[in-house]
């Protein structure tokens, strides 16, 4: 029987606009624009039922409002199968995928999306959502949708579909099955395998965490020389560095020894927030400003004489970490006793 599909996009796959139309009111229409154009024809056995458009900062700062608008449409559409994105990196429009996706989950439709392995949204709806891997930017959208069409496909007819075959995030549910072979033999064969350096795979894979050491506490703030750095993209006016908006491939540094605070000169060119609060004083992101009163007052000893800005809106975490370890050496060679560090 074919199976009747719901789309959700954001502004700007939607068609609507960019950044300037991110505080679009959710709508529902039926005629489809972008990526589900390229989804449909490769689906298997399924129709669309429609679209829903919404801005990812409206979701962000009226979810109640939109999930509602959401449970209503899935209502009255009565979809089998509900597809949001792909979001690829871009975080905000992650989130809102996934909890878009929350709200279908939660009425009984099988979910579907599309995300890179560093987007937040991922572990918000990974669980339950058949999220598919997809590169960290949408141009690679050609390679994205027909994954997504595979799952849509698969799901629709009722087949199995597997991590592996099918390149989605493992949703970390245990299942039993029946296999010839004994744990106790199969637990053997693994071990003589690695003991002599031959390939595996366990059959419980588990999670890797990060595991970072606090420092020590600067026990006298008067003496100490503290240090400015952000991911929110504060560079001075004209880029004349060229940090990038987004997926950023570099940090810089500025000196800041003659300012007390940053506005007038200072801007952001980070591409996953409305910049205009900022670009009004940019010490909102970088309070220079309230460090320095905290100098004049010898609540501190010192403001260290340059700041360190990226973007991090879509970067990597391992370039993240490879900034955060190069800066890190500099500051302590510089003698810094402690940094600020600021998103947005």
């Amino acid at each position: 029987m074919t199976k009747k599909v719901l789309f959700y996009l954001n502004q700007f796959f939607g068609g609507i606009g960019g950044e300037d139309k991110a505080d679009y009111e959710p709508s529902f229409q039926t005629e489809l624009v972008g990526p589900p154009t390229g989804i449909m024809p490769k689906a298997g056995d399924v129709e669309s039922v429609g679209l829903i458009i919404c801005g990812d900062n409206f979701f962000g700062q009226n979810e109640d409002e939109t999930k509602a608008f959401i449970a209503k449409v899935i209502d009255e559409t009565q979809p089998d199968i509900f597809v949001a994105g792909p979001a690829f990196n871009a975080g905000r429009y992650g989130f809102a995928c996934a909890g878009a996706c929350k709200v279908a989950h939660e009425a009984g439709v099988t979910c579907v999306s599309g995300m890179y392995e560093e987007n937040p949204g991922l572990e918000h709806c990974q669980s339950f959502a058949w999220v598919a891997q997809t590169a960290n930017a949408a141009a690679q959208m050609r390679k994205a949708l027909p994954i997504m069409a595979n799952l849509i496909s698969k799901l629709a007819a009722g087949e199995e579909v597997t991590p592996e075959a099918d390149k989605y995030f493992a949703q970390g549910r245990r299942e039993c099955i029946l296999v010839d072979e004994l744990g106790s033999t199969r637990a053997v064969k693994m071990l003589l395998a690695r003991l002599n350096d031959e390939p595996f795979e366990t059959e419980l894979p588990m999670p890797s965490f990060d595991v970072v050491e606090p420092a020590a506490p600067i026990l006298d703030l008067s003496k100490a020389t503290i240090a400015l750095a952000t991911s929110g993209g504060i560079v001075p006016n004209g880029n004349p560095d060229r940090l990038q908006s987004a997926s950023a491939q570099q940090w810089n540094k500025y000196d800041i020894s003659e300012y007390d605070q940053l506005k007038g000169d200072f801007y952001t060119v980070h591409g996953g927030f409305d910049p205009v609060y900022c670009n009004e004083t940019a010490d909102r992101v970088l309070p220079l400003d309230a460090l320095r009163d905290m100098q004049k007052q010898g609540k501190i000893g010192k403001v260290y004489d340059f700041f360190y800005a990226t973007t991090g809106t879509g970067t990597a975490v391992a370039n993240a970490r490879k900034f955060g370890e190069e800066i890190g050496k500099e500051l302590k060679e510089a003698g810094v006793d402690g940094v600020l560090l600021t998103s947005t």
